[in-house]
């Protein structure tokens, strides 16, 4: 459904990312329910297991008895789109069939009493580099300024593979992470915590497809693979990364911790806020050639708190701004015949805009930290400190219609 005058009985505010156009989904636990699939709308969450229990919704019990959407997922968006078309039909303001029902009580559940799961098991991980505004931002800080572009960004989307068993749900707390780092007037390099610790602000799709071995998606086919998205921080030691990443990119830099939100939003529930990318000159190959907008009209944002302070926001930016839509991204990844399968995830890269305001690092917002960020406690921040709490936010918004993502939260520890 697309339809933005729908409205529910449920009472959910103005600002509330979870809106009955929303209906995202994730795994969810209370004292007294075992881990299950739940929806999230307003400030509630609708239980998928009891409403099936109950009859409410024609699916297999035992794809939502479970601490994974993996099998739920596997079946492809068809059955997601069903599920989701039926609850804004039960959760219609018109409809008095759950309202009214004595099972109500069971199924809907406050999110102030469940704690949150990760949401899929994620098989294979890979980690995009598709903003052309902070590859730009990143080749002119530590290359030429005139050719901040490596040769071949602009005729292919740039990935590498990551670790997927760091990967963890909102809230989370991540120790500082230890490597070795050298500077460039050390004569070797030393051991020790990072002292450069970074956020990055990305957002991450997740497939809903198994392919075989020597198996391509052609673009055109690409959405059909795509489930849904989550907000990703893909915390960064850049001192550590700045000395190892040559000749194979990043390790102990990127494979500590990164963070999620813990409601995956539909496609469906995305697709009003479909819109163009950038304009990619030179022009593409024809495997990677579009055939359809598969950008989206996402508003993101990056707050910090200090321990004793009060969160400020430091970054606006936009899921719109990438060069590299996600159609393109699973095409290259899978034209070589790389299998994928149920649940793997995929994140965009660092995500800037070509305003100061809008890039989406510390590494790039104190431009390598000749720039401090004050914050309200009047405290500096060249990069993150211990206490501080990381906030991700992202929403899109369109004829007073919010879809959201929630928050992907992250408090730094010190290094153990």
């Amino acid at each position: 459904m697309k339809d933005f005058s729908l409205q529910s009985w449920v009472e959910v505010k103005q600002e509330s990312d979870f809106t009955i156009q929303n209906l995202p989904f994730g795994i969810f636990s209370t004292q007294k329910k075992s881990a299950r699939v739940g929806v999230a709308i307003g400030n509630k969450i609708v239980d998928i297991l009891e409403l099936a229990n109950n009859g409410f919704i024609d699916f297999d019990t035992t794809l939502f008895d479970t601490d994974k959407l993996n099998d739920f997922m596997a079946l492809g968006r068809p059955a997601a789109s069903k599920l989701r078309n039926r609850l804004q039909e039960l959760l219609n303001e018109n409809n008095d069939e759950l309202r009214d029902s004595t099972h109500r009580g069971s199924i809907m559940v406050n999110m102030s009493e469940a704690t949150m799961h990760m949401p899929v098991q994620v098989g294979d991980y890979t980690d995009f580099y598709s903003s052309e505004d902070h590859a730009r931002n990143v080749g002119t800080m530590f290359r030429d300024p005139n050719n901040a572009l490596l040769p071949n960004w602009k005729h292919l989307p740039v990935g590498y593979h990551g670790r997927a068993s760091s990967i963890v749900v909102s809230p989370a707390e991540i120790h500082r992470p230890k490597g070795q780092t050298k500077a460039d007037d050390e004569a070797a390099p030393s051991f020790g915590p990072t002292r450069l610790f970074d956020f990055e602000l990305e957002m991450a799709f997740i497939t809903c497809k198994q392919t075989k071995l020597g198996e391509s998606i052609p673009i055109e086919e690409a959405e059909n693979a795509i489930w849904g998205m989550v907000i990703f921080n893909d915390l960064s030691a850049r001192d550590i990364q700045k000395w190892e990443y040559v000749p194979l990119g990043p390790f102990l830099a990127k494979n500590f911790g990164s963070v999620i939100s813990p409601w995956v939003v539909t496609m469906d529930a995305l697709e009003p806020f479909r819109t163009k990318g950038y304009e990619q000159d030179p022009e593409v190959l024809p495997y990677l050639k579009p055939n359809k907008d598969a950008n989206f009209d996402i508003h993101l944002e990056v707050a910090l708190q200090p321990e004793s302070g009060e969160a400020q926001t430091i970054c606006s930016s936009n899921y719109k701004f990438m060069y590299w839509n996600m159609n393109q991204q699973l095409a290259h990844q899978t034209v070589n015949g790389c299998n994928i399968n149920v649940g793997d995830m995929y994140a965009s890269g660092t995500i800037s805009g070509p305003e100061e305001n809008q890039y989406g690092s510390m590494l790039e917002l104190t431009w390598r930290g000749t720039k401090p960020i004050t914050l309200s406690d009047g405290s500096e921040r060249k990069f993150m400190q211990d206490g501080d709490t990381c906030i991700m936010r992202a929403h899109a918004e369109k004829e007073g219609v919010r879809v959201g993502f929630g928050e992907a939260i992250v408090k730094i520890l010190p290094a153990t």
